[in-house]
């Protein structure tokens, strides 16, 4: 791993799950991390996990932690988090947009239409907050465009295949995109944006499900990834040289593959494993650009 630095970051949605492992790999870094999320006060959500408690732990692995309580789908809280983050620091050189809303049902069986309408908060804080905490913190990564800083769209698979129905899947899809025409934008600056795609994470909503029947996942857990892996990656390219973090500005990138390129293993050391011949493969895009 990357010895400790000054590098600072805003995961974004780090209370718990993936959010909370990136956080605690770029603890193990050594960055500052900003530590978002609505969790404040323990008991509060089934899952376990504050943002505070994430924070205090980013500390003990050799980071700096900052909780920050922020929900997503304020844009003054958004607009509030980066302030923050110019006055404390004055850069900001990774920005992890990792915030989703996860709707009871989303995982159920049964048609979209037979679940409840509460899948588009999705919308709300999977992809609205992409853009939004994005473009709240431009402005300050183009101040650090000396430091190479770098923009992580959280994606994944649901992007190419049926994964947890169509609300799911246009989120995916849309973050994807998105990531494409922001490095259109973002062509020069010094910024770049990647999407990312994790694998099958071994997170607290998903281990109380593989818990509930370890039978009928006995053959997916030894190529779960744990939520730290793609922490570990996101530091490894960040570390990297600029110019290969400039090469795949605008792509979305599978995190098993990007691991194995940039040498990354898992926390127990195993290498971990590409999805993309069961699930799909990210879309490419047409060069044309339209002002």
């Amino acid at each position: 791993m990357p010895a400790p630095h000054d590098r600072v970051a805003v995961v974004t949605g780090a209370s718990r799950g993936l959010g909370k492992g990136i956080a605690l790999a770029l603890g193990d870094a050594g960055y500052t991390v900003y530590v978002t999320g609505r969790s404040t006060e323990p008991g509060t959500h089934d899952l376990g996990g504050t943002i505070g408690e994430t924070a205090a732990q980013v500390t003990e692995r050799g980071g700096t932690g900052i909780a920050v309580a922020c929900d997503h789908r304020d844009d003054a809280a958004g607009a509030a988090l980066a302030e923050q983050v110019r006055r404390e620091q004055g850069v900001l050189d990774l920005l992890v947009n990792n915030a989703f809303a996860v709707p009871d049902d989303i995982t159920a069986s049964g048609h979209f239409w037979e679940k409840s309408l509460d899948a588009v908060a999705t919308f709300d804080v999977g992809l609205r907050s992409t853009y939004t905490t994005t473009w709240h913190a431009t402005p300050l990564l183009l101040d650090s465009a000396e430091r190479s800083p770098l923009i992580v769209n959280i994606s994944g698979f649901g992007a190419v295949c049926y994964l947890h129905g169509p609300a799911y899947g246009a989120v995916k899809a849309g973050v994807d995109k998105m990531t494409h025409d922001m490095a259109v934008d973002l062509d020069g600056s010094g910024v770049s944006v990647v999407s990312l795609w994790p694998g099958l994470l071994r997170t607290e909503r998903t281990m109380r499900v593989v818990d509930a029947d370890p039978d009928l996942y006995a053959a997916s857990l030894p190529i779960m990834e744990h939520p730290e892996l793609t922490g570990r990656t996101i530091a490894a390219l960040d570390a990297g040289p600029s110019t290969a973090k400039r090469e795949r500005s605008g792509r979305a990138l599978i995190g098993a593959e990007l691991a194995i390129e940039l040498g990354v293993t898992d926390v127990d050391g195993r290498v971990p494993v590409s999805r993309r011949n069961l699930l799909g493969a990210p879309l490419s895009y047409s060069d044309a650009v339209v002002r």
